[in-house]
Order: C-alpha cells, then sequence, then structure tokens
C-alpha cells in the first residue's frame, strides 16, 4: 500500500516554512546574493578578479559562488551590487501602513 504524498503551500519564504528563526534576513540575503552571482556570471569573471573587485579573499569569493549568502552582511552584499554597476533603490515603509504617504525612498 502507497501512501500519497503530502503537500504544503509555501509561505513564499522556504526559511520561514523551515521554522528558522531569522527567516528574513535569510531570505533578504538569499534574494541580493542571487542577484549578484547573476551579475557576475553575465560578466564571466574569474574568481580572482571577483576577490579584486570586491576587495574579499578568494575563498570568500568561493563561499559566495556556491551560494553561502549567510556569511555576508546584506550591507557587504549590497556594497557588491554597488561595485558591480547597479543601481540600488530602497523604498521603506511601516509595514501595517496602509497607504504610500509614509514611503521613503532611497538611491544608493
Amino acid at each position: 500500500m502507497t501512501q500519497e504524498p503530502v503537500f504544503e503551500e509555501s509561505s513564499g519564504n522556504i526559511f520561514a516554512d523551515l521554522g528558522l528563526e531569522d527567516a528574513s534576513e535569510l531570505f533578504t540575503r538569499g534574494k541580493i546574493g542571487i542577484q549578484v552571482l547573476r551579475l557576475l556570471k553575465q560578466r564571466n569573471l574569474k574568481q580572482r578578479e571577483i576577490s579584486e573587485l570586491f576587495g574579499i579573499p578568494q575563498p570568500e569569493v568561493s563561499h559566495l559562488m556556491k551560494g553561502e549568502f549567510q556569511r555576508f552582511s546584506e550591507g557587504k552584499l549590497l556594497t557588491f551590487l554597488k561595485r558591480l554597476d547597479t543601481e540600488i533603490t530602497l523604498h521603506l515603509r511601516s509595514r501595517d501602513a496602509g497607504d504610500r504617504t509614509s514611503e521613503t525612498i532611497i538611491s544608493l
């Protein structure tokens, strides 16, 4: 007798689905980190070149390329995006704000 698989709908954040305490932070790092990897792959840079561009040791580049984004703060990942000539825009507003009148936009 085979058992039917059980499926659960995702919340959209796998880290939250796994019950991790810092799920929101990990999800944010993952989204930023994936963008960094996309840009690096487009440029076809070698790890030595990435090390020089980002100002980090080559072993750290290796961790980055493996998707080990938890090793880097959100700020550090955003710095990598800036060094890849990416314009960054932050939209800041209260989570419970129903309107956008209290929204602040910052371009980096």
